[in-house]
């Protein structure tokens, strides 16, 4: 009898035990302690075939939020709100939020757990695919802030950036390899080119891959691009040459880019002779679009 008791009451210890070297298996394997951050368990599991990795920690979303400057006039349109994670932290300091959610399962949930958002007309959810999704309907001059799905980055950046209804900014999560490439690098790329000609992109900071559900293969970074405008650019015409011009640079990397341009029946300016076109900045490509580019 006492043998039994005894069992008893070791029992919880030996659960307690368990559950202490569980935790601390967590904390050794956690890699974003820096962040004072809040684990939670994602509701849904991830679908690879919507590039879904679930931002899992709450103090960078909060950061997201922070660095995208918003207001209370602010209207945000978020792309992929996944668990509602980043979702929150919009409604926090933004006036209007519509989020748009291609995964039927997420979208559900998200109606119930945001209800009172909705019902108070702060949060707007559509179920629906980015790349069918009617931009125009936006408000004006609204912020898109998002964390992407990866493969959908440059198309991204196109619909909206050539969009006839731009967002003021724009706050992206992407690849940290692609942030650099078009903030930081000093060799310039077509994506890089293409994004600096509407506005001012900046890399904000680095995201590691431990902060996401599943984890993904690089790291990531939060980028923004202010003062989204076609100011460099006097009409359609100009905007249109300004891409044709772009690709003619880059169609052959090995050949310098006069030849590619002059091989395409563009001029070449003034662009040394030796110049590859990640070499060239993007005022002499604004500058040969104004003069038409043409021989």
């Amino acid at each position: 009898m006492m043998k039994r008791n005894h069992m008893k009451s070791s029992r919880p210890d030996s659960v307690r035990r368990q559950n202490k070297k569980r935790v601390r298996s967590l904390r050794e394997r956690r890699p974003l302690g820096q962040f004072n951050s809040l684990f939670v368990q994602p509701t849904s599991r991830p679908k690879k075939s919507l590039g879904q990795n679930f931002l899992m920690h709450t103090r960078i979303a909060e950061r997201i939020a922070l660095v995208a400057g918003l207001t209370a006039d602010t209207a945000v349109f978020e792309i992929g709100p996944g668990t509602g994670m980043l979702t929150r932290e919009l409604l926090k300091k933004a006036g209007k939020v519509t989020a748009l959610e291609a995964d039927h399962e997420l979208f559900v949930k998200l109606q119930i757990d945001f209800a009172n958002y909705i019902a108070e007309r702060r949060l707007k959810l559509i179920y629906g695919d980015i790349r069918t999704f009617e931009i125009e309907k936006l408000p004006k001059r609204y912020s898109l802030v998002a964390n992407i799905p990866y493969y959908l980055t440059g198309e991204i950046f196109r619909m909206f950036l050539t969009s006839c209804n731009q967002p003021s900014s724009m706050t992206l999560l992407v690849q940290k390899e692609v942030a650099e490439r078009i903030a930081r690098s000093k060799k310039e790329s077509i994506l890089a080119l293409s994004v600096k000609a509407y506005g001012m992109p900046k890399y904000e900071f680095t995201v590691p891959r431990g902060a996401f559900n599943p984890a993904p293969k690089v790291d990531s970074a939060v980028l923004t691009v202010r003062d989204i405008s076609r100011k460099n650019f006097a009409n359609q015409a100009e905007e249109k040459q300004f891409f044709t011009l772009l690709h003619a640079g880059f169609a052959h990397k090995r050949k310098f880019v006069r030849k590619n341009l002059i091989d395409a029946g563009f001029s070449a300016g003034d662009i040394p002779e030796k110049a590859r076109a990640e070499d060239v900045p993007l005022s002499v490509w604004l500058a040969l679009c104004t003069t038409k580019g043409l021989n």
